[in-house]
């Protein structure tokens, strides 16, 4: 039954994990509100539910006016247009020899629209859905806090050292990658941008904002963005210009990027850095962009679930051998 509810509830999955992120955010709100300033359950969750509302369309709205401003200065002349992929194609079949816009791959970029549009559309509709489960569960989530959290508790399938262990390195996790990975998106974002405006890339603002999301993706990171941007500058012929911005990006937004991530995972989790790697690649699939912090969760409490079982089933019942056991043995009487 487990098995067939799980799968039917897929697809909301995004908002349920949302709703759990936030409130492991704003539990102590809540508590606070109900307990030391005495006001109803009902009251505090509403108050809470605006509060997020309002950290979630407050970015989006300024991400809006940005990109707003920035097609507003897009000159929306067909011809132009035209001229200038044209121009493009010249000039990589100058330096490369090889014709982009050549029939075949016309025909094969052509072939990917409508699945590209299907994708944007399922993204949209899926984007909206959970986020009216996110604030629908989050809601219920404040209500029966207590009563949630007693039973969940009981149900771990530890003593008590070890539900604590667990229930704390759950709240560091989910803590640390909540207010991490923003931050660092949007510290390195600017930094980025600011390169963008100093070696005179087209629209920096706008490929500044999409850096910003670029840095949840593992591995590749902001170089999905700004390695394009200096080919684009290479080609048109400003060498000078590319090889300042991928210098500036290899020195500065790629090593600020790994110095931020890993201070401030040190700073509110003890969380290895591979963990935290392979945590996001595995996340991203499993559970979309909340997999971003689902990710490393699951892999961290993973490795706590073995360590609890080393140390309850296996290191007590180890037989430790002194040094004087291997007395004779010249090789291991270290």
């Amino acid at each position: 039954m487990g098995i067939v509810l799980f799968r039917e509830l897929a697809p909301f999955m995004s908002g349920m994990l949302g709703a759990s992120t936030i409130y492991v955010m704003v539990r102590g709100q809540m508590k606070y509100l109900t307990g030391k300033k005495n006001m109803g359950r009902g009251t505090a969750a509403i108050l809470i539910l605006l509060e997020a509302i309002l950290c979630f369309l407050i970015p989006i709205s300024v991400a809006v006016w940005l990109l707003v401003g920035e097609l507003n200065n897009i000159n929306l002349n067909p011809a132009s247009y035209l001229s200038g992929i044209q121009h493009f194609n010249e000039l990589v079949q100058q330096k490369t020899g090889y014709n982009v816009l050549s029939t075949e791959n016309i025909m094969s970029a052509a072939s990917y629209l409508p699945k590209i549009g299907q994708i944007l559309l399922d993204s949209v509709s899926s984007f909206v859905i959970n986020s009216l489960v996110l604030v629908f569960v989050l809601y219920f989530m404040l209500i029966g806090g207590a009563q949630m959290e007693k039973y969940l508790y009981s149900l771990l399938p530890f003593d008590e050292g070890n539900k604590k262990n667990v229930i704390h390195s759950i709240k560091m996790m989910v803590t640390s990658n909540a207010i991490g990975i923003p931050l660092l998106a949007i510290i390195q974002g600017a930094i980025a941008t600011i390169g963008y405006v100093i070696f005179g890339t087209p629209s920096p603002i706008l490929f500044g904002f999409l850096t910003c999301f670029a840095t949840i993706i593992p591995l590749i990171g902001t170089s999905l963005i700004w390695f394009p941007l200096a080919v684009y500058l290479a080609l048109t012929g400003d060498w000078v210009s590319a090889i300042g911005l991928a210098a500036y990006a290899l020195l500065i937004i790629s090593n600020i990027d790994n110095l931020i991530r890993f201070m401030l995972q040190k700073k509110l989790a003890d969380t290895h850095p591979l963990v935290t790697v392979f945590g996001v690649i595995i996340g991203l699939t499993l559970f979309g962009f909340w997999g971003v912090i689902f990710g490393p969760l699951l892999i961290s409490v993973f490795i706590l679930c073995i360590d609890i079982f080393k140390r309850e089933y296996l290191d007590d019942k180890r037989t430790i051998i002194t040094p004087d056991y291997y007395e004779d043995d010249k090789t291991l009487n270290l």
